[in-house]
């Protein structure tokens, strides 16, 4: 069972090796008549609620740096993390939570990660809704469809931490493993709710609507950075980490909707 469970590990990390080699999670350039062959990739695990920001920072990015191209694999926090952990080729992690960078120091994956960023939550609701929820407290009602994240996942964490401060119990129809994915339920109508961060609201203006709560000041989630101990692209990494950390990576974040650190 055991040499079973690390075969399916090792396949496990080469296969999503095998899907970063091919482009898999890429918002950056694609390979074209115009790349050439000595074009050199950082690879970049990000927070889901980073997808918009970084993508316009990864365009940035490899319009300062000829021949570079800026490869990201967006995804859940903690799920990023245990893919670094177990050995995954990557250069940068901009996690949505300390908790989950931990996860990466911890292991030796990665050291003095950066707070580049902090991330406040809201109620998704559709686009049109009728008014049933305008409140926090409207998600407690048993008739309300609410979606929350995973609790490992930050935004879940966050999430359980607001409610708590409000002394409320909600009962989830779903969990999701990352913030869009609970994000879409609501896009598509197959929630009244959801408890997302208010960039990923902003991201989706005119899909969906937001709604502001007190609550979320005492659950408010620090975003920090860092370059990867076995970093491919080490120079490279500094330099996307860098980049972040800029004025005109701060205000391409504070754009987006995230707060200062």
């Amino acid at each position: 069972m055991r040499r079973h469970r690390t075969t399916l590990r090792i396949a496990s990390i080469a296969g999503l090796a095998a899907a970063l080699a091919t482009g898999c999670g890429d918002t950056g350039a694609k390979d074209g008549p115009g790349v050439k062959s000595g074009t050199r990739t950082v690879v970049v695990f990000a927070a889901a609620s980073l997808t918009e920001s970084f993508t316009a920072l990864g365009r940035t990015f490899e319009a300062s740096h000829p021949g570079v191209r800026v490869k990201f694999n967006f995804g859940g926090s903690s799920a990023l993390a245990q893919q670094i952990d177990q050995g995954a080729p990557a250069d940068v992690f901009a996690a949505a939570s300390p908790a989950t960078m931990k996860q990466v120091t911890d292991a030796g994956g990665a050291s003095a990660p950066r707070v580049f960023a902090r991330n406040r939550l809201e109620i998704a609701v559709p686009k049109g809704a009728s008014g049933t929820v305008t409140s926090l407290q409207d998600l407690a009602n048993p008739k309300t469809k609410v979606v929350l994240c995973a609790p490992q996942v930050p935004c879940g964490a966050a999430a359980l931490k607001a409610l708590k401060a409000a002394g409320l119990t909600v009962k989830p129809v779903s969990q999701e493993q990352d913030v869009k994915a609970a994000l879409t339920k609501v896009r598509l109508n197959e929630a009244d709710a959801a408890l997302v961060y208010r960039t990923d609201v902003k991201a989706a203006a005119g899909q969906v609507q937001g709604i502001d709560f007190p609550e979320a000041a005492q659950a408010i989630n620090d975003y920090p950075i860092a370059a990867l101990t076995k970093a491919p692209q080490p120079g490279l990494a500094g330099e996307f980490v860098q980049s972040v950390l800029s004025p005109q990576g701060q205000a391409t974040l504070q754009q987006a909707g995230f707060e200062r650190p």
